[in-house]
């Protein structure tokens, strides 16, 4: 009995001696956590509120104010745009025109007696085009021009050897056929578009010409393309390049192009409309287009010190007093990029350009003494500061940065009219011009954002002349290809393989983005977390490759 009783008075005894000292350190160190987190907490909120939070209180005040300046310039061209439309105020009515009137069934050549029909150049540059080379080829040869006053000139850089022999096959075929076609190499690609059109100048036959159309591969203008420019340029001295729309043969091809589709036509709808209607100036597009040979002599020719030679001549141009014409009326179809590569190639050659130029010419436009003030700031201010560096940057610093950071710093608050009111007034009025596509604008918000972050490099990159400044991508046409039945899809089918579709950046900006939202759900005041978790999305969509139309690598 007294073992009993001593085991069992032994037993309490035992189990606090034995397991105090366990719980006593596990509440030690549990304290001791709960006391470095409330040290850590303390520090972030430090750190947060003496550095972070007046770091983001400035980005969002420049992006506010970059916001604001953006929505002045899109409403001014907006109104300038509708109200040339509502006033019917056509270029034929501000400029004299009058019609070249040749009867068709009438021989060419007769009709050049007739009339003093200038000479015309056509050139068509490409390069590796085995998709769409027949195209351009037979819609220039098509033409309605009297035979003996047009010359044909095709530039191919191509290094394949089979394209090129395709590409000479069918200038031979058309030059069998009575039309003055040349067809044009150079044993370098020296300059690459720039260079080889202004080789294609210093021929004799070229020489010969007063105005110049150019045409990129996969462009195909139609028979009274000619008849309906270079009236413009016959009939005003002063005008130097006379700009017509392009239209798509392939907008529907998938959501991409579809998106695409409204972001050109906005470009040509407003800006390039009013440029012209107002300041006489737009930028150049490199194709669909027709210049007065002398204007480019005068301004010096083409010049390859950036990726955009044609918005380079075209400033140029304007500095010399040359006038621009926009003619909306007159379309050319072309092909849209369907492929996520080639359209981040084609925006990285056109964003990076941009701003590249803008670095080189801002002192050149300031000094010149042949232009307005009026004109210089138009240059300067709207068509290159806001179009070409803000329109990139705010985009992705207020929309995808320092919103997205806000609601992990509730010292910053971002002001409704900055995050609602401006963005959707800006998109709308983005959307004005074109009502029947209205209903694809919110996948149009989201991939441009996405799109803001490639933009936005290439800007930075062009304005600081690092990387990439000059790397010049071919766009990759696909031709008949294109003609097949689109398939109706959000997500598209990736064309590549794994590792090569995956875009690391957008993936992990896609976690950033997700992480953000999960903590405005959880612990945030607003509803930012709805746009968060769909910018986050779609992020990881294009990040995974999964935009574009898919193309059989077989």
């Amino acid at each position: 009995m007294e073992l009993s009783v001593n085991a069992s008075t032994t037993i309490p005894f035992t189990f606090p001696i034995t397991f105090t000292p366990l719980r006593l350190g596990l509440g030690l160190r549990l304290r001791g956590m709960a006391l470095g987190l409330s040290q850590i907490e303390a520090i972030w909120r430090l750190v947060r509120r003496k550095a972070i939070a007046p770091l983001l209180r400035l980005a969002l005040i420049v992006c506010l104010a970059m916001s604001v300046l953006l929505l002045i310039d899109i409403a001014a061209m907006g109104a300038i745009s509708l109200a040339v439309k509502f006033l019917r105020r056509r270029p034929d009515k501000r400029y004299k025109w009058e019609p070249i009137t040749i009867t068709i069934s009438a021989d060419l050549e007769q009709a050049s007696l007739a009339y003093p029909t200038p000479m015309v150049l056509v050139q068509i540059p490409m390069y590796n085009e085995k998709e769409v080379y027949k195209l351009s080829i037979g819609a220039a040869c098509g033409l309605s021009w009297p035979s003996d006053r047009i010359f044909i000139q095709v530039l191919d850089d191509s290094t394949d050897p089979t394209v090129k022999d395709l590409v000479q096959l069918e200038c031979k075929i058309w030059a069998s056929k009575g039309k003055n076609i040349f067809y044009e190499v150079r044993d370098n690609r020296k300059g690459y578009k720039a260079g080889a059109l202004k080789k294609g100048m210093e021929y004799s036959y070229a020489q010969k010409c007063d105005f110049v159309a150019i045409f990129d591969a996969d462009f195909q203008p139609e028979s009274d393309f000619l008849m309906r420019t270079v009236p413009f340029l016959m009939h005003n001295p002063k005008i130097g390049l006379v700009q017509a729309r392009w239209q798509f043969v392939n907008p529907n091809e998938c959501l991409m192009t579809r998106i695409q589709r409204m972001t050109l036509d906005y470009h040509f709808k407003v800006e390039q409309e009013a440029g012209s209607s107002v300041f006489s100036f737009f930028g150049f597009n490199g194709t669909a287009g027709v210049w007065r040979i002398s204007a480019i002599n005068e301004a010096g020719g083409w010049k390859d010190r950036t990726t955009v030679e044609d918005m380079d001549l075209a400033v140029r141009a304007c500095l010399k007093g040359w006038q621009f014409v926009y003619v909306g009326d007159v379309k050319v179809k072309s092909e849209l990029p369907s492929t996520l590569k080639a359209y981040r190639n084609q925006q990285h050659r056109w964003t990076c350009g941009a701003a590249n130029l803008f670095r080189k010419m801002s002192k050149e436009i300031l000094v010149t003494r042949e232009v307005s003030i009026w004109r210089k700031v138009y240059l300067l201010y709207s068509f290159f500061f806001v179009r070409k560096v803000v329109a990139h940057l705010v985009t992705f610093f207020l929309y995808c940065v320092v919103v997205p950071v806000s609601v992990l710093v509730p010292e910053v608050s971002v002001p409704v009219w900055g995050v609602a009111y401006i963005p959707t007034t800006i998109t709308l009025l983005n959307a004005i011009r074109n009502p029947r596509l209205i209903h694809f604008i919110p996948f149009w918000i989201l991939f441009e954002n996405v799109m803001s972050m490639h933009r936005m490099k290439a800007t930075l990159i062009g304005l600081f002349e690092t990387g990439r400044v000059n790397e010049w991508v071919v766009t990759e046409k696909l031709g008949e290809a294109v003609s097949t039945k689109p398939e109706p899809q959000i997500l598209e089918k990736p064309s590549f393989g794994l590792r090569a579709r995956i875009k690391l950046s957008e993936i992990g900006f896609a976690v950033f983005l997700f992480f953000c939202a999960c903590c405005d759900l959880f612990f945030g005041g607003n509803y930012y977390f709805v746009y968060i978790y769909l910018q986050s999305i779609s992020f990881l969509v294009v990040g995974l490759g999964y935009v574009g139309k898919y193309v059989s690598n077989s």
